[in-house]
């Protein structure tokens, strides 16, 4: 059917023909300065999962709002797509979200806040451009959210804080701000100033407009947007609203706030020096579309980020594996590979380099995202986030290089704290078993370990976090049909070591067991502090690492110890 004459070309032809190398580099920094990236960081409990749900109900992403703590847990939260995410109510593994707003193109990374999942937490911070730090304002900085502020300043990410559960009451502002000051080492600059509350939470005030915005939820419960009344804060008739009492207190600190404070300096926000604060509930929707309006109008594209060594207005495409995440079809047990674009243009079924192979891939059913909803993506730009269909070729870290090859060698493995020895219910499922303990693996989950001597009967998992051993059996029973118990191995440490050593010797001992991960290379396990200093102490001739040889490991990275 191809071979007749083709007719003259229209009068109007398509707006630009993208063999025009010009007007397609147009085309990409067009795209790219169009992008925000960003991941959201908080302690457990702090309302993230709702913040996420209340920036896809602004951004018409979604048209009602469902919390997993929402009225009778109605309604499950889009971005907790796994079923025991919504069972438990938590957030298990991250999430891309993504959606325009504006003139803009959003790609929201929702992250695990549990301490268990800090490695697949720390992935998804590599590939973001800033990050929104979440607070409870009762709880202020917490542990957790200190931890992933140091990944966050570890990569100079511009952050921007929420402050959130206005609604309730808590520390008073300036404290929070002192706070934020004093325990993570940053400038703040608020952005906009509380009125009231807990009940009496009745909005903010708008340090750049000048104006004082008023919010009524309705009685929607937070599905819904909420109404709002903006009133100059010169308007005679603020005071009568806001009552003469908290209208002379917002004088006041407003007075104090522009006496004491710095100016505002975007390029401290983009250095990650100065984070910009917004107060409000997410819960109510109160100071959520304030904050995304200047969040999307602040934070930077990723032309403005550059987080790795690449343009990403050039026009050769490259891009990296973050994550890997089985079984998000439980009807087609897929497996998706999230590619982050870092340069050109994505198109599909193109062709790209695995620059670890050295070998060239067709860049098959590409998606894009609404957490466990996909559409199929026809194109996409540096800062987007696509899911390809992976049979198996891809690992955590690989880089796709339609051009010049690009390594991307910052994305660590964590060192496990925790031991089991998987033992399986019925043996005519082991094969199931092999499958599922590699694919899990394979996605950062767990880690698989064999015993010496015991071949695949002797399988042992490590994990950062002890929440992460119930997601294993969990996953195991629900996506492969293979129920198993796990017997915990009384160790705190694992250790790659370099060097020749009598494997024996170390099994013989009662405060060490040797294993081999799945390249094959041997792990000493250590019982305490006690154990691990003692074998250096006694063979100086060995290495022992906290991760496989060449790869780094977050405690190693710039010569800090993080504290995971």
């Amino acid at each position: 059917m191809f071979a007749r004459r083709l007719p003259d070309p229209p009068l109007n032809p398509p707006p630009f023909e993208m063999t025009d190398p010009t007007v397609r580099q147009r085309e990409i920094e067009r795209e790219v300065e169009r992008r925000r990236t960003f991941a959201i960081i908080s302690h457990p409990d702090a309302g993230k999962t709702t913040l996420t749900e209340k920036l896809l109900l602004y951004g018409n992403a979604i048209h009602l709002a469902g919390s997993v703590k929402s009225r009778r847990a109605a309604k499950h939260a889009v971005s907790d797509w796994m079923e025991m995410e919504k069972d438990r109510g938590i957030s298990i593994t991250s999430s891309v979200l993504q959606f325009p707003y504006d003139e803009c193109a959003i790609n929201l990374l929702d992250t695990p806040g549990h301490a268990d999942f800090s490695e697949d937490t720390y992935r998804t911070l590599a590939a973001a451009d800033s990050a929104v730090m979440l607070l409870d304002c009762a709880n202020g900085v917490e542990a957790q959210t200190e931890k992933l502020f140091k990944v966050c300043a570890m990569r100079n990410l511009p952050i921007f804080t929420f402050i959130n559960k206005m609604d309730r009451y808590g520390k008073q502002p300036l404290e929070l701000l002192e706070e934020i000051q004093n325990t993570l080492g940053m400038d703040t600059y608020p952005m906009n100033w509380p009125i009231g509350m807990g009940k009496d939470f009745q909005g903010v005030y708008d340090r750049q407009r000048e104006e004082v915005l008023l919010f009524d939820s309705e009685g929607t419960h937070g599905q819904t947007k909420v109404k709002t009344e903006t009133v100059d804060l010169h308007d005679d008739s603020i005071e009568a609203i806001l009552g003469p009492r908290r209208y002379e207190e917002l004088l006041e600190e407003i007075e104090l706030l522009d006496i004491a404070g710095e100016p505002f300096d975007l390029e401290a926000v983009h250095a990650g020096e100065l984070t910009p604060v917004f107060f409000g509930s997410a819960l109510t929707n109160f100071g959520v579309q304030p904050f995304l309006e200047s969040f999307v109008d602040m934070a930077p594209s990723p032309a403005q980020g550059q987080m790795y060594d690449v343009d990403p207005k050039r026009e050769d495409f490259t891009g990296f594996v973050f994550k890997i995440q089985a079984n998000m079809n439980p009807n087609h047990r897929d497996r998706v590979a999230f590619v982050r674009i870092l340069s050109g243009k994505y198109e599909r079924d193109m062709h790209a380099n695995l620059v670890r192979e050295g070998r060239e891939l067709k860049l098959a059913y590409p998606q894009q995202f609404m957490a466990q909803e996909r559409d199929m993506a026809e194109e996409a730009y540096a800062g987007d986030i696509v899911g390809l269909y992976d049979p198996g070729y891809f690992k955590i870290g690989d880089t796709l290089a339609a051009g010049d090859p690009v390594e991307i060698d910052d994305i660590p493995r964590f060192s496990p704290e925790h031991f089991a020895i998987v033992e399986i219910e019925d043996a005519l499922k082991r094969k199931k078993l092999t499958k599922g303990l590699k694919q899990l693996a394979e996605e950062g989950t767990i880690q698989v370990f064999r015993q010496r001597h015991m071949g695949s009967k002797g399988a042992v998992v490590g994990a950062v976090g002890i929440l992460q051993f119930e997601v294993l059996k969990h996953r195991l029973e629900t996506e492969y049909g293979v129920e198993v118990s796990l017997r915990d191995l009384d160790f705190q440490y694992a250790r790659w070591v370099e060097g020749d050593f009598d494997a024996d010797k170390f099994d013989r001992l009662n405060y060490t067991k040797v294993l081999y991960d799945q390249d094959d290379l041997p792990i000493i396990l250590f019982r305490n502090d006690w154990a691990l200093d003692h074998v250096r102490g006694d063979h100086p001739e060995l290495t022992f690492l906290p991760n496989p040889p060449g790869t780094p490991g977050l405690q190693e990275l710039h010569g800090h110890d993080w504290g995971f």
